[in-house]
Formats: C-alpha cells, sequence, structure tokens
C-alpha cells in the first residue's frame, strides 16, 4: 500500500479501485488520474498478466496516458483506465461483463468505459445493462478503431512531411507491428495511399487479411524491429521501444499507435539522439477518444471525423514545440497536454448565488 500511495503522489493519481467478484471471477482495476477537465474516460483491457503487480503497473500507465490524450486532443474529459486480469477466451460471459459495470456505476460518472484490447461494443453493450457510463456502443459511436487509425494515418503524413518534406506516403515503406482492429485499418489507408507495407502479429487470421486486401509483405513478430523501412507503427501493445529493440530499429520516423510505446521516457531521449522522430502515441492514437467523446454530446460521425482530421495539425505543433524548445517530442507533447490542463484549472471560478 505505501508503495502504491507513493506512485499515485508522484505523478497525482486521484483514485485507484480494486474490484472483485466470486460469482463471475471478476478481478478488475480502475484507475482515475485526474479529472480537471471532465470525467475520466478510457477502456477496459482484459489481458493475462502474470501477477497483479504488473496488471496494477499497466493501468496506472495507461490512465495517465488517457489524461494526456484527451488534453492534447482538446476534449473536455480527464483520464482513466480499468483492466480486467484473465484470458479473455475463458473469463468473458455475462456475469462478469454485468459485475463490471456494477463496479463501473458505483463511481456514480466519475469513469467513463469504453472497449479496448481484449474487449469490443459486444462486451460494453453488456456493461451498459448495469451502467450508464459506458461508451462506443452499438447504434452509436461503435467501433473506434477506425477513427482511431484514420488519425494514426494523419500522424503519420504530417511526420512524414516534416522528414521527407512531403505529407504523401506513396511509395514509403511502413511496418505495422500488429494488424487488429485499428492496424488493418491503418493498412488500408497506407496502401490506398500507395504505401508498401511490411507487417506482423501473433494472430495467424490478422495476417492473412491483410496480406489478402492489401499484398503486404508479412515478417516473423521478432523481425519486425530491424526492418528496413521508412516509418515503423507499433499498432498493438505498448513498452516495445526499449533497450532491446531500440538499438535494431532502421527507420526515419516511430508512429505511436499503440499506447505506451516508450517503455522508459530516456527511451524517447534515445530515438531523438539516433534521429528517429517519434510521434507521440497519445497525439497521433487519439482518433478513438475523440469518437467516443462525440458520442458524449449526441454522436455525429462527421463532426468526429473532423476532430481526427486535426491530430495533423497536433503532431505538427508537438514538433514546433520540440524544435522550439529543443527537447525531444515526448516532452514537446507533455508541455502541450499539460499547458492545456493547468488554463483550465486556473479558469477563474464566478461566484453563483443559491
Amino acid at each position: 500500500m505505501k508503495e502504491l500511495l507513493k506512485r499515485m503522489t508522484e505523478h497525482n493519481y486521484e483514485q485507484v479501485v480494486f474490484n472483485y467478484d466470486e460469482e463471475s471471477g471478476l478481478k478488475a482495476i480502475i484507475v482515475i488520474h485526474d479529472t480537471t477537465l471532465g470525467p475520466a474516460l478510457g477502456g477496459t483491457r482484459v489481458w493475462n498478466y502474470n501477477n497483479e503487480e504488473e496488471a496494477l503497473y499497466d493501468v496506472l500507465r495507461l490512465s495517465r496516458g488517457m489524461t494526456y490524450k484527451s488534453a492534447a486532443a482538446g476534449l473536455n474529459l480527464g483520464g482513466g483506465k480499468a483492466v480486467i486480469i484473465g484470458e479473455a477466451e475463458k473469463i468473458k460471459s455475462e456475469e462478469l461483463w454485468r459485475a463490471y459495470g456494477r463496479f463501473v456505476q458505483s463511481l456514480n460518472g466519475r469513469y467513463i468505459t469504453a472497449e479496448d484490447v481484449n474487449t469490443c461494443v459486444d462486451d460494453m453493450e453488456i456493461v451498459a445493462e448495469e451502467t450508464e457510463f459506458v461508451a462506443g456502443l452499438p447504434g452509436k459511436s461503435g467501433d473506434p478503431s477506425p477513427v482511431t487509425a484514420y488519425g494514426v494515418w494523419r500522424g503519420m503524413k504530417a511526420a512524414a512531411d516534416e522528414v521527407y518534406g512531403t505529407a504523401n506516403l506513396e511509395g514509403k515503406v511502413i511496418a505495422l507491428q500488429g494488424v487488429g482492429h485499428v492496424g488493418y485499418y491503418l493498412a488500408k489507408h497506407i496502401s490506398e495511399e500507395g504505401g508498401e507495407l511490411i507487417i506482423t502479429d501473433i494472430k495467424k487470421e490478422n495476417i492473412n487479411r491483410v496480406v489478402d486486401e492489401f499484398g503486404a509483405k508479412v515478417v516473423e513478430p521478432d523481425e519486425i524491429y530491424g526492418i528496413d523501412c521508412d516509418i515503423f507503427a507499433p499498432t498493438a501493445l505498448g513498452a516495445v521501444i526499449n533497450d532491446d529493440t531500440i538499438i535494431k530499429l532502421k527507420c526515419d520516423v516511430v508512429a505511436g499507435a499503440a499506447n505506451n510505446v516508450l517503455k522508459e521516457e530516456r527511451h524517447g531521449d534515445i530515438l531523438d539522439e539516433k534521429g528517429i522522430l517519434y510521434a507521440p502515441d497519445y497525439v497521433i492514437n487519439a482518433g478513438g477518444v475523440i469518437n467516443v467523446y462525440d458520442e458524449l454530446r449526441g454522436y455525429n460521425r462527421d463532426r468526429a471525423m473532423k476532430k481526427a482530421n486535426k491530430i495533423y495539425d497536433n503532431i505538427k505543433k508537438v514538433i514546433e514545440i520540440s524544435k522550439r524548445d529543443n527537447i525531444p517530442t515526448y516532452k514537446a507533447a507533455d508541455i502541450m497536454a499539460e499547458e492545456r490542463i493547468a488554463s483550465i484549472a486556473n479558469v477563474r471560478k464566478n461566484y453563483i448565488p443559491r
């Protein structure tokens, strides 16, 4: 407990909630990082963590990332995240999702959930039986993956314009680590623009789909880091830019389609030293939360896509701050997000008579 409170103090976390339901087998952790800009929104991830400490470490990182993601995207949302411990194929059930929904409801709107890794809109529909604080539902904003992928594609183009002097991805070699929901739609945008795809994934069906539709070249999961390419986009899990992988990179740009791509902040420094432009994950992959946020306002697809289109400008702004202050782009992204949070926190509170 002492160590947890220390972590919360270091990065100003508001709340950590542990949830357990014996009947359904639910073991979940919900973390609310910051609600300065609005309710904490973030998806629910199901993952077979090795232990509770590993799950806690992941959800703490993810929730903080959501605060920065929403702030950088100009949304009136705070950051939160949830993880459920276990193998998705074995534990997901109606009982589990309804138990989870009741825990979400008990937070009374401080946390709004949505889908994430190993969860889908059908799961969220069951959660919605027990709580109103869930988004990304069928018939509303639905699967956020297409909008996430669109935003990443736009951010890639902004990074390409900085490095190559043109935003056109035609002829560029782009390596995708993971071609599931987001990766598939991202591959579609790149292929339609004339980019060359090199892909990997742990699921054969994902690979086959992208190969059949877009003619992608396939490599083994461990080979993707050393591929000679223009842009490398991790689109699966985080912490993939680490001591073991960073020395293998042969690219000009790393586009953080996944969350928490850098295992440690110093890896962002190393990318900068190597002359590799890093398009920070929570800026470039904000399309999904933009899409979900629009559902909370009464969903309008065109409005959501228009907002996601601005990710191009947001990446450009991060690069400008990086150049201005002579700092790596991951630090520039933090500054952009923190300045918005601070400005709203300091807005004068007017007296309202009761």
